[in-house]
């Protein structure tokens, strides 16, 4: 369970809403992952991504440190918000998140997601075992 209080912007705009995401994800003990997101984008609209990908632990020999990205399909910016995303056809286009996070304990984790050149969101995690 993966779930996302918080964006930052790194640039402004009145256009701007609250952006917030809720998710689940699988991985597997090769690194190996897939998942789904269903969340508000920058400007309000319900949107979902659905990805797979890779994570690499124990960066600079910290065991807690990771590196992880996913690609996949984002669905989502429609109407005047169509361009705001590469490739968007209907709603649908190509999507890729690269992340570094912190493993807090076995069940839990946070990190941060870069969103291309529009933001970074902070995550948290929970594992259900």
């Amino acid at each position: 369970m993966v779930a996302s209080p918080y964006t930052h912007h790194f640039h402004y705009s009145e256009e701007h809403r609250y952006v917030w995401a809720i998710g689940a994800e699988r991985q597997a003990d090769t690194g190996w992952l897939v998942g789904a997101s269903y969340f508000s984008n920058s400007f309000g609209q319900p949107s979902a991504y659905v990805y797979a990908g890779e994570r690499y632990t124990g960066l600079l020999h910290l065991a807690p440190l990771y590196f992880q990205w996913t690609a996949g399909i984002l669905y989502g910016y429609k109407g005047q918000y169509k361009d705001k995303v590469p490739l968007n056809y209907g709603g649908f286009s190509p999507g890729a998140v690269v992340s570094l996070g912190w493993q807090l304990n076995r069940e839990s984790g946070m990190q941060l997601n870069l969103l291309g050149d529009a933001g970074v969101m902070v995550q948290f995690s929970h594992d259900f075992h």
